[in-house]
C-alpha cells in the first residue's frame, strides 16, 4: 500500500481525524496548496503547477522543494496533474486535502467528479478539508467509521440502482435514485454506517467534526 496526500488550494481545518488520515503518506503539493503543509506537519517531496497562486512568501519558504512547472495555458488543473503524478509514482491510496472551499467552486466540483471517475476505475480516494470528508461511491459495499450523529449526504452523479443505507437515521433499502434527487441529503449516522450500491456513481459527503 502506497498512500499519497495531494495538497490542494481549498480550505483546511486541522483536526485529529485529518492528521490520522494523512499520517505516513508521501506528499505532493499542487501550486498554492503547499500553504497547508506546515499546519499538517507535512513535507512535500514535489511541488507541481503553473505557480499562479503561490505567494512570494511560499516560494521562499519552500524553495528547496523540487518543482515540476507547467504553463498556465494547459489542458489539466494543477490538482489533476498532481493526481496523475501520484499514480505514476505508484499511489494505491490518495487523500485530496483542501479539496473543498476556496474561491473556485468549479475546482471543488471537479475534485468530487474526478475522484468518482477514478474510483470507477478501481482507485481508492478520500477528499477532506477537515471540515468535510468525501468518499466516492461506485458499485460495491462500503463501511464508514464516523461517530454516532455525524451528518452525511449522498449526492448522485448518475442514476443510482440498488442503493442501501444501513446504520443511519433514515435507512434505505434497494432504492432507485434519479440524478438530481435530494432524497439522500442531510442524513445522520446511527450506529455503524454501511452503504452499498448495485450501479451508478455518487459521492458521500460527511461532516465528521459534528458528532
Amino acid at each position: 500500500m502506497s498512500k499519497f496526500v495531494i495538497l490542494l488550494g481549498g480550505a483546511v481545518r486541522v483536526t485529529d481525524r485529518l492528521l490520522r488520515l494523512v499520517a505516513g503518506a508521501r506528499v505532493l503539493a499542487a501550486d498554492g496548496g503547499i500553504a497547508h503543509a506546515a499546519s499538517l506537519g507535512l513535507e512535500p517531496e514535489l511541488w507541481l503547477g503553473d505557480f499562479d497562486s503561490a505567494s512570494p512568501e511560499l516560494e521562499a519558504q519552500y524553495a528547496a522543494v523540487p518543482r515540476m512547472e507547467f504553463p498556465s495555458e494547459k489542458d489539466m488543473t494543477d490538482g489533476e496533474l498532481a493526481l496523475s503524478e501520484a499514480y505514476r509514482l505508484g499511489a494505491t491510496e490518495v487523500i485530496l486535502c483542501g479539496a473543498f472551499g476556496g474561491e473556485r467552486t468549479d475546482h471543488a466540483l471537479l475534485h468530487l467528479t474526478m475522484a468518482t471517475r477514478y474510483a470507477a476505475e478501481g482507485r481508492k480516494l478520500v477528499l477532506s478539508s477537515g471540515y468535510e470528508e468525501a468518499h466516492p461511491l461506485v458499485a460495491g459495499s462500503y463501511d464508514f467509521d464516523f461517530v454516532n450523529g455525524t451528518l452525511f449526504s449522498i449526492v448522485a452523479f448518475s442514476p443510482l440502482s440498488g442503493l442501501f443505507i444501513h446504520g443511519a437515521r433514515w435507512p434505505l433499502e434497494n432504492v432507485e435514485l434519479f440524478f438530481g434527487s435530494s432524497l439522500t441529503l442531510s442524513n445522520a449516522v446511527r450506529g455503524n454506517l454501511h452503504v452499498s450500491l448495485h450501479s451508478g456513481k455518487a459521492i458521500l459527503i460527511a461532516a465528521p467534526q459534528i458528532a
